[in-house]
């Protein structure tokens, strides 16, 4: 691939720049006073349940909608303009394809559109698409759909790409390859920013993890800090006789238990003193296992926390 030296925002200007940013719908407050600001060469993963304001923050980001107060600025100006510099690459979730076309015209149009394009050949390959670069677009499985939308944010050398649930539809060897792609796109100093709801994505790709609930956001960090923010650890074991439930229920420091069979999973916010109370109860825990939560496991407790606040 042909590489152009990508144009670098200024070390003092984000790339991504949210001041009080509000989005309301009737009664519902989809982004409510957000702020956050995405430096140059971040991999960034936008996580939150649904409802949580991901689609609609990326849509503000993008320009296709404005903001009821607040500023977006994306490199320093508005998104608008941005996009029109091509400096931002986008692949939306929502975003329909032109139907009687081959995969090559359309990634050809997508170059031709592009201020500073690549070569057709090389988008063709980097998105895994050659083999299949004379096919109609109406004939794509989800996930052959999926790669072309990525190729159409990657036509050209954008210094942002924005990603809305990139490998929905793909099989995992296409994943893989996927965020191998992208890799090259951050090591080459881009700024990547994608929302997915493969929370183990988020912890094997992002530099910095964003946890949007109800519009706010909750969490700012890297997948290490999300998961020691969330307070707990895990721990499994079987049990090798029986044992009054309600026992298991009192131990102290409890997050969460759930006992399916013999088997009995606990988050526990001081694992030390969970388990010691629980050979207190007399109790010779088989395969006893007490673990770090992992990403998805944090998310759930940070957000199912914040419910408990606002309820």
């Amino acid at each position: 691939m042909n590489a152009m030296t990508t144009t670098a925002a200024p070390a003092t200007t984000p790339v991504v720049g949210f001041e009080h940013v509000s989005k309301v719908y009737g009664r519902v407050r989809a982004v409510d006073g957000l702020s956050l600001a995405l430096r140059p060469g971040e991999t960034v993963a936008l996580l939150g349940p649904n409802g949580a304001g991901k689609s609609t923050t990326l849509d503000l980001l993008l320009g296709l909608k404005r903001p009821d107060s607040g500023t977006v600025r994306v490199f320093g100006t508005g998104p608008r303009e941005a996009i029109v510099a091509g400096r931002v690459g986008a692949m939306l979730q929502s975003g329909g394809l032109t139907d009687e076309v081959t995969v090559a015209e359309l990634v050809r149009l997508g170059c031709a559109l592009h201020p500073r394009p690549y070569p057709v050949a090389d988008v063709l390959a980097r998105a895994g698409l050659t083999g299949i670069a004379d096919r109609k677009v109406d004939k794509l499985s989800g996930g052959q759909a999926q790669r072309v939308r990525f190729a159409l944010a990657t036509a050209g050398d954008s210094d942002l790409i924005v990603l809305d649930e990139p490998t929905t539809g793909m099989d995992v060897s296409a994943r893989r390859a996927f965020w191998a792609t992208l890799r090259e796109q951050a090591d080459r100093g881009r700024t990547v920013l994608f929302a997915t709801h493969y929370l183990e994505e988020a912890d094997a790709i992002a530099d910095r993890v964003l946890v949007l609930h109800r519009g706010r956001l909750l969490a700012d960090g890297t997948a290490a800090e999300i998961k020691a923010r969330a307070g707990a650890r895990r721990i499994s074991f079987d049990l090798a006789g029986d044992i009054d439930r309600a026992a298991l229920h009192a131990l102290p420091f409890l997050a969460s238990i759930d006992v399916s069979g013999r088997t009995v999973r606990i988050r526990s916010t001081d694992a030390d003193a969970t388990v010691h109370a629980l050979y207190g109860l007399g109790v010779r825990p088989r395969n006893l296992e007490v673990t770090g939560l992992g990403l998805e496991q944090a998310f759930v407790a940070i957000t199912e926390a914040e419910e408990a606040k606002q309820s």
